[in-house]
């Protein structure tokens, strides 16, 4: 079978040029040095790195395939917009998400236990197998066999009633379509932003995941997609703390915030008649 053409390079510097950029603001917002973008854009990156696909696809939110194999230059602006836009292949993870795993004498595979301490590493570390290597795994019977886990520590009080700095057991998410609205999720962002446990709703039409809080004291937020490394619906969480029981009070705001979540729902319902 004879070498097929790519177009890497060019898509690069056709995308880039299409949202009006320089190299400079492109690597920064890649968090890239402007050299290696321009060596890219000329050609002298032939054979791109795993991490570089994943980045550079998510940013632009186009499949690694439509990077390497399309001419996206010759394409009416209609089409990029459809690839943009109706973007399923970008919010599936298995078109676009390489996730390394290890496993036991047995080939079974082990629950990895990211400490606090080895979050910073594990954003760049996510997909090379010899980073999950030094991470400390274990194994659960609980655990259903099917899927993949990772136990993630959390900080801070925003999940309550999950006691703070519970490590949360959960299963890894490969296609972003079937998550239902509000479920509870470790997300990995990229940069220097955090790791969070939030209730996780996400807007494919929009590009966006919204993330809110159990404790109603935080105010809920959005997040590009583009900036989210991978998604890990919760499965079970372990603590030495016992759970507070509920206050009156406490009951009350639960009560009226789930009044308020039934009636937004009635709203978007009557809206879609």
């Amino acid at each position: 079978m004879g070498a097929q053409d790519t177009f890497w390079s060019v898509n690069i510097k056709f995308l880039r040029l299409r949202q009006k950029l320089s190299q400079e603001a492109l690597a920064e917002k890649l968090g890239i040095s402007r050299v290696k973008l321009n060596a890219i854009e000329s050609g002298r990156t032939a054979n791109p790195t795993v991490d570089d696909l994943i980045n550079f696809s998510e940013y632009f939110r186009m499949s690694i395939d439509s990077l390497l194999k399309i001419d996206l230059g010759k394409l009416s602006d209609q089409k990029l917009k459809d690839l943009e836009e109706g973007s399923e292949l970008f919010m599936k993870g298995s078109q676009i998400r390489v996730l390394a795993i290890t496993v036991d004498k047995e080939d079974k595979e082990n629950i990895e236990y990211v400490p606090v301490q080895a979050r910073a590493g594990y954003r760049s570390g996510y997909a090379d197998p010899e980073f999950l290597a030094s991470l400390p795994r274990f194994n659960l019977p609980t655990v259903p066999k099917n899927g993949t886990f990772r136990m993630f520590p959390t900080v801070g009080d925003s999940m309550l009633p999950v006691p703070e700095g519970a490590d949360i057991i959960t299963r890894y998410v490969q296609d972003w379509t079937t998550v239902k609205p509000e479920t509870p999720c470790i997300v990995i962002l990229k940069g220097d932003q955090d790791f969070v446990f939030k209730q996780v709703t996400i807007n494919q039409e929009a590009g966006t995941m919204l993330l809110q809080s159990f404790n109603t004291q935080y105010f809920a937020y959005t997040v590009p997609i583009g900036e989210v490394i991978e998604l890990w619906e919760y499965y079970s969480f372990h603590s030495k703390a016992l759970p507070e029981p509920q206050t009156d009070m406490q009951q009350l705001m639960r009560m009226l915030q789930e009044m308020q979540n039934e009636l937004r729902e009635l709203k978007k319902r009557s809206s879609y008649k």
